[in-house]
């Protein structure tokens, strides 16, 4: 399971915008263990380097055979309470927080074993996975990082909520949500993703969700794994975890970050502006489905190093 050995790069393999010119993957295995958050079942987890041109793909280890799927958006199977892939009949679970771990730390092959259909929730964010990436250690590699360099606005709408992708230099993310609800109510914010801002800003935002909403769920035999410990929970005007919210705004960089974990299945990194009213996993997948329907409007590009 080994990454092949990389070339010797001599050359810097950052642009001035802060992207990165090679592929990348980990020095050694990383190690995640915590709970699936709807099964409540243990998850073991390591994340294995993986050579050039690899991509990021998912090994089911507990299934005879252990067949592995591919993570595209092409894969997708349902987005109605996490993000799920399939293949060949095989399916996995809630991957978009490790999704946009890759994405945000600018892993691009990497080899996930999974002993169950469902990624764990850890603490609810993407931090945990992208503390034992970069604890892990980083390796760039010989291969050139390819893009899709936006070219010409892209948009999708559906009533009032919308996704519209715009040219850009460097890769950014403006979300706006709206929840009548006087905790949230309207947020929005926008970040340009480096690995340097994806984990001290996006990172750290927890998933959300309201008490009454919980209970519902509980009833129907899911959740099984939520708590206090991994989701951010909402009962009238209250949060009720201890210690409150990580940022005032956490709501909106948890949505970034489910956004971030989306667009990690095109398989290539965006150059572009992506800016998102009131999307969820459902429309960013659809919005997917068009984008590389509309190939007048972009195109593969590599970054120089003095880009």
């Amino acid at each position: 399971m080994a990454a092949t050995r990389s070339e010797q790069i001599s050359q810097p393999t950052v642009a001035k915008n802060g992207l990165h010119t090679h592929q990348r993957t980990l020095k050694k295995a990383a190690r995640c263990t915590g709970i699936g958050v709807h099964s409540g079942n243990p998850v073991h987890l390591t994340i294995h380097p993986a050579a050039i041109n690899h991509g990021i793909k998912f090994m089911r280890a507990d299934l005879p055979g252990k067949p592995v799927i591919s993570a595209h958006f092409r894969n997708v199977v349902d987005t109605s309470l996490a993000t799920v892939i399939g293949q060949d009949g095989y399916i996995l679970s809630t991957i978009e927080h490790l999704m946009a771990s890759f994405y945000g730390m600018g892993i691009d092959n990497a080899l996930v074993e999974v002993d169950t259909h469902e990624i764990p929730i850890m603490d609810g964010s993407a931090y945990p996975f992208a503390e034992a990436i970069r604890d892990t250690g980083i390796e760039t590699q010989g291969g050139s990082r390819y893009y899709f360099k936006v070219k010409e606005p892209i948009s999708i709408f559906q009533g009032d909520r919308s996704v519209t992708v715009y040219p850009s230099d460097t890769f950014q993310i403006t979300n706006r949500i709206k929840f009548d609800h006087p905790l949230i109510r309207e947020q929005e914010l926008s970040v340009v993703i480096t690995n340097d801002t994806f984990e001290k800003e996006i990172s750290h935002a927890r998933t959300f969700g309201f008490y009454s909403d919980y209970q519902q769920l509980k009833q129907l035999g899911l959740s099984r794994g939520c708590s206090l410990d991994n989701v951010v929970v909402i009962d009238g005007e209250s949060i009720l975890n201890e210690g409150g919210l990580r940022y005032t705004d956490e709501f909106v960089r948890h949505k970034i970050l489910d956004c971030l974990g989306d667009f990690s299945l095109l398989g290539m990194p965006l150059l572009g502006h992506i800016k998102t009213d009131k999307s969820g996993h459902a429309l960013n997948h659809a919005f997917l489905k068009k984008f590389l329907s509309r190939k007048q409007s972009w195109e593969t590009h590599v970054i120089s190093s003095q880009a």
